[in-house]
């Protein structure tokens, strides 16, 4: 059992924990947290009270965050103070503050990622052998998003670039094609093409359940764990990572909300 904490509660992707959890028998949701002036401080949603108090999560053994990147390192702070581990999905953070997240990683367990979706971490992976064995293509990446998104381009489409340029490519954060229409819910494309084929890459989500159930995963993964900076290819992909029995659990959660999606 897991006994967590949900920082950003009252958000969209907080929400999303909160539900699925309820389905895993291995999570325990133990407190909520949300920012100070938040109209549903000291209330309870779904018999989970929600805290401004950032000393609650002695209450719990891991906390998911997906706040703002402010309340992120203010809790990640508090986070290393009580030496709870933390999976952080917030996205929009700068430099100096993932630089923070790997400096505090080295006094307890983090598993940060611009992206917590089981098809988007495949992408990546498959990316890296495209991106190898492609090598004189030109390559272009697109995204899109709903309009509230304030970041463009991507957490996920930086990181698709990122991936990329360790291969010899030279692609800037400038030269993606973002979108924002609508309430899509993500989309990413990349494409390798010369003169005589092409060669795409795509993944489409269609519910904010794919980032919510990988964060649970990941909180599951990271029980236990050394102190360190994970990534969710070490929670997919790395030796000793039962992903089979997390596919299973996730597929079958998903299964059950198929019909109760409020995106």
């Amino acid at each position: 059992m897991v006994n967590l904490a949900i920082n950003g509660i009252c958000g969209k992707m907080g929400k999303r924990i909160l539900r699925l959890s309820k389905q895993d028998e291995q999570i325990k949701i133990v407190v909520g947290f949300e920012q100070k002036n938040h109209p549903k401080i000291g209330e309870k949603i779904d018999a989970v009270e929600v805290f401004a108090d950032y000393n609650r999560i002695q209450q719990c053994d891991t906390i998911i965050d997906f706040s703002a990147p402010g309340a992120t390192l203010a809790m990640l702070k508090k986070a290393k103070d009580s030496k709870k581990s933390i999976v952080i999905g917030t996205t929009n953070l700068d430099k100096k503050q993932e630089a923070e997240i790997k400096e505090i990683s080295k006094d307890i367990p983090v598993v940060y990622s611009p992206n917590m979706s089981i098809g988007v971490n495949l992408f990546f992976k498959i990316l890296k052998t495209a991106a190898s064995v492609l090598k004189e293509y030109r390559v272009a990446i697109k995204e899109a998003h709903h309009i509230h998104k304030k970041d463009a381009p991507s957490g996920t489409a930086k990181k698709l670039a990122e991936i990329i340029n360790e291969f010899g490519f030279d692609l800037g954060y400038g030269q993606i094609k973002a979108k924002r229409k609508g309430e899509i819910i993500g989309d990413h494309q990349v494409t390798f093409e010369n003169d005589f084929d092409s060669f795409k890459i795509v993944h489409h989500a269609k519910t904010r359940d794919i980032f919510a159930q990988g964060a649970i995963i990941a909180a599951k993964w990271i029980k236990g764990k050394s102190a360190g900076l994970y990534s969710m290819e070490d929670v997919l992909f790395s030796p000793k990572s039962k992903v089979q029995s997390l596919n299973y659990d996730m597929q079958n959660t998903v299964y059950k909300n198929k019909r109760r999606e409020d995106v």
